[in-house]
């Protein structure tokens, strides 16, 4: 029988269009399934992630706006054209974290469809001589403009609102699955009523998991933690640990570069400590507060694991790595903080800079 004569039939429409309903649930499933299979590679993708400088340079999208870096043009420019408002990139041309957040991350459709629906990209190279016009009219070079927002970290991304306020912040490279919340927290709103980690915690983003051991390693101080160094200074620099259990970026952490034999000599110079940020197991912090390591957490607005804090003899904050971290950034940090050199240079990248890496 010629299709067309299924038309000519009483109920031939309906059967179609049933078919059609089936076909596209199939397609939207199938899509589904595509982008959960992505992220489970991109998990995988860690695990052989090489993190030292690139041999050649890498470029931003052709999507990026052609911007003269006059912020408040662009933010304006923007909200005119329907959008949510300008995401800042901040990153380097040999940066192996950059390319992962360009090339993966925005490589997928969706992520990609997304950001450009809702946001301009402006893209700054924290080594350019560019002028950059922030929001508050003032003037810099990239390089400066850099340094003014401390950027530890590239790739670091800095998402403003159309009043010209900083909605969120991201330091350094995120998995896709966390990526696409922390676009979807921004464009929708919710960092108005709400800080990431709240919104992370009650979202379906995978924030807290079942129990279950942690990676423990023979470097970190048992309980209790009492790590008070308000009345009386450490001898040396303190690193927390903040995981949790079943956190497939922990295991890669400590069957990757916390296994790598120049790491742990490094490491062994500091204080060590160990916590589950979701537990209620009791700390004392740097500062003298007595409190638990969810509250510590809370407080800290801590939203990935693992992150990693370092504190100077004092209990001071000194750095934080809250984002993927592998062996050659990891060990460019503890040579910042076991040298000393936080004391003369206040971010991280300064003190690269200074050191011509």
């Amino acid at each position: 029988m010629h299709p067309s004569q299924h038309l000519r039939k009483p109920g031939g429409l309906e059967r179609i269009g049933q078919l059609l309903l089936l076909l596209a649930t199939f397609c939207t499933a199938w899509a589904t399934l595509a982008q959960t299979e992505d992220d489970f590679e991109s998990f995988g993708e860690l695990d052989t992630f090489e993190d030292a400088p690139l041999e050649e340079p890498i470029s931003l999208p052709a999507w990026f706006k052609l911007s003269f870096l006059d912020l408040p043009e662009d933010l304006e420019e923007a909200i005119s054209g329907g959008k949510t408002g300008l995401m800042v990139y901040l990153g380097q041309k040999y940066c192996a974290y950059c390319k992962k957040l360009l090339h993966d991350n925005f490589d997928k459709l969706d992520i990609l469809a997304y950001t450009q629906k809702h946001f301009d990209a402006i893209g700054i190279d924290i080594h350019g001589q560019r002028v950059v016009t922030d929001l508050k009219a003032m003037e810099w070079t990239e390089r400066s403009f850099a340094v003014e927002q401390d950027v530890d970290f590239t790739p670091t991304l800095i998402f403003y609102d159309k009043d010209k306020h900083e909605a969120l912040r991201l330091t350094g490279y995120y998995p896709p699955y966390k990526f696409r919340a922390a676009l979807e927290y921004v464009a929708a709103g919710y960092y108005r009523k709400e800080d990431f980690r709240t919104y992370l915690a009650r979202a379906d983003v995978p924030l807290v998991f079942d129990a279950g051991d942690m990676n423990y390693q023979d470097f970190f101080s048992p309980p209790p933690h009492a790590l008070d160094r308000s009345r009386w200074p450490g001898q040396r620099p303190l690193a927390v640990f903040f995981e949790q259990a079943n956190c497939h970026a922990c295991d890669v952490l400590h069957t990757g570069p916390l296994d790598e034999a120049d790491i742990r000599q490094r490491i062994k110079q500091l204080d060590l400590t160990q916590l589950n940020m979701w537990s209620d197991t009791p700390v004392i912090t740097p500062t003298g507060e007595r409190t638990t390591a969810r509250q510590w957490a809370d407080r800290l607005g801590l939203f990935y694991t693992p992150t990693l804090i370092f504190f100077d003899e004092r209990g001071d904050e000194i750095l934080r790595v809250d984002s993927v971290v592998q062996f050659y950034r990891l060990r460019n940090v503890l040579d910042y903080i076991l040298s000393g050199a936080y004391r003369q240079y206040p971010t991280f990248q300064q003190w690269r800079s200074a050191r011509g890496r």
